[in-house]
């Protein structure tokens, strides 16, 4: 077993037994670290990159102070998203209810009571598992999809860990059947399908245009509303103080079949995401946790941690 899956072994085993006390402090020290690494010029890749993209999302304008603080905060927020996440399934149901807020949130309920499924585009921010446990403690249910990670057994974990608080996970790739048609299904049978749709650098992905650049987007959740009929939302996520939150916007406006083909429409929707997405990144942005890169303008950061 190497370190990587030492690691995710003792966080899936010990974090959701241990006191948020105890577990905290370490998390905090460790992007206080990353933080101090950033500000002496010497941040590894990944964090290097996350300054890099929120740059984009605040521009230059923003002085070079403001920026550093803004950075300290965005690792401080990766870094409780994996806590809140791991410490998941150790909570009751009362409590996942209790740590996630998700305003207009009502609607998918009442989507699933009249038989209707609800296709939710998310972006990598706030805690988009306790969005997920959330949905599922609400008796709804909730179909998402996970792209397979290496080593194997770091992926089997996730699947188990996001099984265990009551979603039903497909792989991207590798299943029995076509994931995108067993999607459709859940959709057609009043499930609620949220689906991280904010980055695909592959050809697959759709060009968008966002925070004045050129990026790609799954195309994903606007096929699938567009196949199936269901209503489209997207979700903003933060954290506040005392728990995760998002807000529930939409349904999004679908294009009829006069206003072109059905790639032509997937594309349309597909920017309308991505403008939604933009609104809420740049209310939230130190909660969006985007250490990938993401524009296609710019190189890979070479930076090694």
């Amino acid at each position: 077993m190497n370190p990587v899956e030492i690691g995710y072994s003792a966080a899936f085993s010990l974090l959701p037994k241990l006191p948020r006390g105890v577990t905290w402090p370490l998390f905090a020290a460790a992007a206080a670290s990353g933080h101090r690494a950033y500000r002496r010029g010497k941040a590894g890749k990944g964090t290097a990159t996350l300054a890099r993209n929120l740059r984009r999302v605040v521009g230059e304008e923003m002085p070079e102070a403001q920026f550093e603080a803004l950075v300290g905060r965005a690792l401080r927020s990766y870094a409780r998203y994996y806590l809140e996440a791991f410490r998941l399934p150790g909570r009751s149901r009362e409590q996942i209810l209790a740590s996630f807020r998700l305003e207009r949130g009502e609607l998918l309920g009442q989507n699933h009571a009249a038989g209707i499924g609800s296709v939710v585009a998310l972006p990598h921010a706030g805690n988009w598992d306790a969005a997920g446990a959330w949905v599922a403690a609400n008796g709804w249910p909730i179909t998402t999809v996970a792209e397979r990670l290496k080593p194997e057994s770091v992926y089997l974990k996730f699947l188990a860990f996001r099984r265990s608080l009551g979603m039903e996970i497909l792989p991207l790739s590798g299943g029995e059947r076509p994931t995108f048609d067993v999607l459709e299904e859940r959709v057609r049978a009043g499930a609620v399908v949220p689906l991280l749709a904010d980055r695909d650098l592959t050809p697959r992905g759709v060009d968008v245009e966002f925070f004045g650049g050129r990026t790609r987007m799954p195309a994903g959740p606007a096929l699938l509303a567009l196949r199936t009929g269901a209503p489209l939302y997207v979700v903003d996520m933060w954290f506040d103080a005392d728990a995760a939150a998002g807000h529930l916007y939409g349904p999004v406006e679908m294009p009829g079949p006069d206003e072109g083909a059905l790639d032509a429409r997937v594309r349309i929707v597909t920017q309308r995401v991505a403008d939604v997405f933009a609104e809420g990144i740049a209310r939230h942005p130190e909660d969006w946790h985007m250490l990938q890169r993401f524009w296609l303008d710019e190189p890979a950061v070479s930076t090694v941690a």
